[in-house]
């Protein structure tokens, strides 16, 4: 029986073949690029989301026939380049996405020419370098070449010449880094008593992540004062890699395999302990309840992590439901611009950092569902800066007509950008941050 637009079956994503050699055959890709891209042409109803969709339709409407056979197919990667996997085509808008029997996956068929690209060596070295986190980030993050690259990132000239040499925009905001990481400076907080829930354990391993360990650890510390003081046990993963998404977004998914290998140990190490897991960051999270299993969904260890896995106020609010979350707050944090970010939006939670935010007493949220433009790297590309600032306008925009007390993100990448928008006039605060300042903790 086919499956009609607008039936009320939920969408299912399929697995992603990537080991199978039909997934780099170049003939079946871009036969399936040419039904793809034509479907979308016929409905456009993406084109706000990212600049995928606009390069897709030019194609089609400057070609002699005014259709996707009139497409180059020379040109079918020029769309590819512009996705960064922010997933919210296929999980907000697409009415296609399985069990529709056109079976259009956008995100997935993107990741799929990636993986064929980078298969074929036709990958920047720039790209290479700057998805390389662990090695990078651990690099830089020693006390002299953190000074240094930090002063860096504020000098015009030098910028300037990272452009020119590198590819990395000259204006672009980038992050800064710590001296020491933040797992080689915290211990574990127990606390005397916990209580599991029918949901929740009450103890928590943190998945630092990259960007929590060696930019903003002050994230994560603030995470781990609202987590104690609602009596919850917390331990810090120590020694854990990246989480794979900047190699995902490369389409180099033998490393992604290699880093779940290296992560799965220690995370069914703290789930056979009793704990569950939370990271600070929605990519990371996304990572392990949906990318990875779809990647191996025969895996049943993959299949144990994703089910011990949340994201921070996902798992605040299935503790609030059980009355495990304190409510007391003694000071106001007034308005709120809250961005929702992509890769919190796809995991079909529902807004539990709005409705977290909202149980402070006198707080009003403006909730904002577009995204940021960010993406991993795309906004600090020499190539792509300029069309990252052009998606983050309509959120810039609303932040400052918000006229709020405070503004962030659940993802510490699109709140820096957004503030970049903003030219200085704000600083983005994180929602687990402003829950800190309001325990007054």
């Amino acid at each position: 029986m086919s499956v009609r637009e607008g039936n009320l079956e939920a969408p299912k994503r399929h697995p992603i073949d990537w080991q199978s050699d039909s997934y780099y055959d170049k003939d079946d890709l871009y036969q399936e690029l040419e039904r793809v891209y034509d479907i979308c042409h016929g409905c456009r109803r993406c084109v706000s989301l990212c600049d995928s969709f606009p390069t897709l339709f030019d194609l089609v409407d400057e070609s002699d026939t005014f259709e996707v056979d009139g497409v180059d197919k020379n040109d079918y990667m020029d769309v590819v380049d512009q996705c960064f996997l922010c997933d919210l085509c296929a999980e907000v808008k697409c009415p296609y996405l399985p069990p529709h029997e056109w079976a259009v996956d956008f995100p997935h068929l993107m990741l799929r020419a990636k993986a064929y690209k980078f298969k074929q060596g036709d990958t920047k070295w720039r790209d290479r370098l700057i998805t390389s986190t662990d090695p990078i980030f651990d690099a830089i993050s020693s006390p002299v070449i953190a000074k240094l690259a930090n002063a860096a990132a504020k000098s015009p000239s030098l910028r300037k010449i990272g452009a020119s040499v590198a590819g990395i925009h000259a204006e672009a905001p980038l992050p800064h880094f710590e001296t020491k990481p933040l797992t080689k400076r915290i211990t574990d907080s127990r606390t005397r008593t916990t209580t599991a829930t029918a949901t929740t354990t009450g103890k928590v391993a943190i998945y630092v992540t990259c960007y929590g360990d060696h930019n903003e650890p002050q994230v994560v510390e603030d995470l781990i004062a609202v987590l104690v003081h609602n009596g919850i046990e917390v331990r810090i993963l120590k020694d854990a890699k990246c989480c794979g998404m900047p190699k995902l977004e490369l389409g180099d998914l033998a490393k992604v395999a290699s880093l779940k290998d290296a992560n799965l140990p220690l995370f069914l190490d703290a789930i056979n302990a009793g704990f569950d897991i939370i990271a600070p960051i929605p990519s990371c999270v996304l990572m392990y309840k949906q990318e990875l299993p779809l990647m191996f969904p025969e895996d049943v260890d993959v299949t144990r992590v994703q089910e011990g896995f949340y994201d921070p106020f996902e798992y605040l609010m299935l503790r609030h439901k059980e009355d495990q979350i304190q409510t007391e707050f003694k000071e106001r944090i007034g308005k709120v611009a809250y961005h929702v970010a992509c890769h919190q939006r796809v995991q079909s939670f529902g807004m539990k950092t709005r409705d977290f935010l909202e149980l402070i007493p006198d707080t009003e949220v403006t909730s904002i569902e577009r995204c940021s433009g960010h993406d991993g790297t795309y906004a600090v590309k020499e190539e792509t800066y300029a069309k990252a600032m052009k998606i983050a306008r309509p959120v810039v925009r609303r932040v400052a007509e918000a006229e709020a007390d405070t503004f962030g993100s659940d993802c510490p990448m699109a709140g820096r950008l957004i503030a970049h928008g903003l030219e200085g006039e704000q600083e983005p605060c994180h929602p687990i941050s402003m829950v800190r300042k309001a325990y007054g903790i």
